[in-house]
This record gives structure tokens, sequence and C-alpha cells, in this order.
């Protein structure tokens, strides 16, 4: 039985605020983890590797159809992957998309679909740490569902992953498009099921310098050892509407890592002016959008 979503906007920012604090260095984060192996006891692999890829999607599916046509159209050649989505089944068009690409076989990928509750949805942190603790997978990469592995992302990827034993990895850089509103051809592109591409000419590069939300990867035995923010109860409470996710942050720090960069590419994001996860044409959306393209412009 689901716990029972939260309900008090009034404790919550005060526990993110001391979370974040902690975060800084003012405790060690591992006092609030399960233990986890040491490097030198972590397996490595040196042949094909497996690798689940976890994404979230509520109202997003004009970009989850992006991310999995990828994997349809460039699937990987010496590794295999399980691309994992969280979902809830009140979001129609997501659940339209996901029994689109069920019906389409792909060879070294498995569609691993996971319905939940909506207000588990909402939570990022809960299927998260559901994936880490459950996943038989040699590494996991959490992401997000508005990410694209184009190319050969993945056998690259995988390629520079072999052998290696650190708890965290991230790529050293992605491709992102301008912030784009609702009605850009992009966006509106993924209305309807279908397998789509898009062409590298509309992003520009990024150096990235830590493990951020969406590129994350980490090691399948140190994800299995201390889960996804498993011990930080407020990360793994059901909630009524959509949390800003911190969950990033805090994990790196339970970690105890930035992680280590790879020198890889091959890794798209779109982004986006508004936010499909808030209530269209509420104040709090408007709000939102307003302060995206002001972080662009800046």
């Amino acid at each position: 039985m689901p716990s029972t979503p939260s309900t008090s906007p009034f404790y919550e920012p005060l526990i993110h605020q001391l979370w974040k604090l902690a975060a800084t260095g003012l405790v060690p984060g591992r006092w609030f983890r399960a233990a986890i192996p040491t490097e030198a006891t972590r397996k490595t692999h040196t042949q094909g590797i497996t690798l689940e890829i976890v994404s979230h999607c509520w109202q997003y599916s004009h970009f989850l159809a992006y991310q999995l046509s990828s994997l349809a159209l460039t699937p990987p050649q010496n590794h295999r992957v399980i691309m994992t989505v969280y979902y809830a089944q009140e979001d129609e068009k997501t659940t339209a998309l996901l029994d689109f690409f069920s019906q389409k076989a792909i060879n070294n990928v498995t569609w691993h679909w996971q319905a939940m509750p909506k207000e588990e949805l909402f939570r990022r942190g809960i299927g998260r740490n559901r994936s880490a603790l459950t996943s038989t997978a040699d590494w996991l990469w959490f992401t997000d569902c508005d990410v694209i592995f184009k190319g050969h992302c993945i056998d690259t990827i995988c390629d520079a992953i072999k052998g290696r034993r650190e708890a965290l990895l991230y790529p050293s850089h992605e491709n992102i498009t301008p912030m784009l509103a609702e009605s850009d051809p992009m966006v509106q592109r993924g209305a309807q099921p279908a397998i789509i591409d898009i062409e590298g000419d509309e992003f520009t590069q990024h150096t990235l310098t830590r493990a951020t939300g969406p590129m994350q990867i980490v090691h399948g035995d140190v994800a299995r050892a201390m889960g996804y923010c498993d011990r930080l109860s407020i990360y793994q409470k059901p909630t009524h509407r959509w949390r800003k996710c911190y969950e990033d942050i805090l994990f790196r720090w339970l970690v105890g890592s930035e992680g280590v960069r790879l020198d890889v590419g091959g890794t798209y994001r779109i982004r986006h002016i508004f936010k499909g996860r808030y209530k269209k044409g509420s104040w709090f959306s408007r709000l939102r959008s307003r302060i995206r393209r002001a972080k662009d412009q800046y």
C-alpha cells in the first residue's frame, strides 16, 4: 500500500533547506545512507554491459517520444539497455506512447514500463530509489525524459565504462537547444505516438562539471546497496503535486562524489519554457516559465 501523500506545505521547504545545508559538507553524507561496497570489491565489466536507463514522465510525452525513438533508431550494438520509464496511467498521452513503443522489438533494448500512482510519480526520488534497489543491471543511468541518446551514444558511453569501479560517472558534455516555446515545431512533433528524429544542428555543445540530475551514471553495486536517497524519508514520501527535484544534489553528497567525467558526448537535451508537470495556465506555471526565460537570457 502506498503511504499517504504529504499535505503539509509548511515544513517541507525547511527540511529541504536543512538537507541542502548538510550537503554543503556540514556533515558526512555516509551518515545517512547504507554502507556501500569499497571500490576494490565492486564488479568490473569488460564485455557487454547492461545499462538500465531510468526516466520519469508526467505530461512530457512529446519529449519522451524523442528519447525512446533515439534508442529505436540507433540501438546499442555491443551492449544492452533496459529502458525504464515511470509514469501514471492518468497521463493518457504518455500511456499511449508507451503502448506504441511496446510493439516495437528493438535489438539489445528491453522496454520496462513502471506504472505508479501519480502521487508517487510526483516525487522523483521514489522511482529512482525503487530502481536502484532492485535493478540487476551493471550500471544505472538516472536521467530525464527530455534527454536524447543520438548516434552511437550508448555504445560509446558503455565502452568508456568498461573496467570502471567509481560510484558515480557522467558524460563530459551535452548538446542543448535554446529555450523552446510550447508552439515550437520541435516540441509539437512529438504530439502523436511515432518514431521521430531531430537534426543535431539544432543544438549547441555545453560542458558538464558534475553529475547533474539527468546525467548520473551509477555503479550497479553501489545503487543496490544504498538506493537513491533511501534514508531521507521526505524524498520517499508521495505528494499531491510535482515537487522540484533536489535529489541529485543530495545523492552526490550521499555518494561523496560530484562524479567522475567520461570524455564522451552523444547526449542531447531539449530545453523548454513550459513545464508540463505544472498545471497549464496557472500562476505558478507562468512564473516558472518567466524564470526559465530569464535564466536562459542570463
